[in-house]
């Protein structure tokens, strides 16, 4: 009986492995983005475009999920968005993630788009990153 469990256990994790190789291996990169000054509220200022490190992901590669995050002065009244030339998703803060870009080639450049709040001062944003999760 013994015999039969190690048989029932060793198809089951065999089966489990098969079914992980199948959904294709997630992998991620990481980006520190240069900073910038934010100086106007009619037209939003972008950061440089960030690709994957030569070599880290293929063609064939998707979004999964995006985690970022970026440090202003307090108090300053910034709209951000996490953006591909596709569309681009508005950010809830300075730190947070999406799935709103899954699905999207991974090998597309993304960059940080932000607009001031009328009236508001001129703000340096510095401190960005992203991390890409990718299947």
């Amino acid at each position: 009986m013994l015999g039969y469990w190690r048989y029932a256990i060793s198809i089951l994790v065999l089966a489990l492995g098969l079914s992980s190789f199948a959904q294709g291996a997630s992998s991620s990169w990481v980006t520190q983005v240069p900073g910038l000054m934010v100086a106007m509220s009619d037209r939003a200022s972008r950061s440089e475009p960030v690709r994957p490190p030569a070599g880290a992901t293929t063609p064939a590669a998707v979004i999964e999920r995006v985690q970022w995050q970026y440090q202003h002065a307090p108090g300053a009244a910034l709209q951000a968005w996490l953006c591909h030339p596709e569309r681009c998703v508005s950010l809830s803060g300075m730190r947070g993630e999406t799935r709103a870009l899954s699905g999207i080639r991974a090998t597309t450049p993304l960059h940080f788009q932000f607009a001031l709040s009328p009236g508001q001062r001129p703000v340096s944003v510095k401190g960005l990153q992203m991390i890409v999760n990718y299947q």
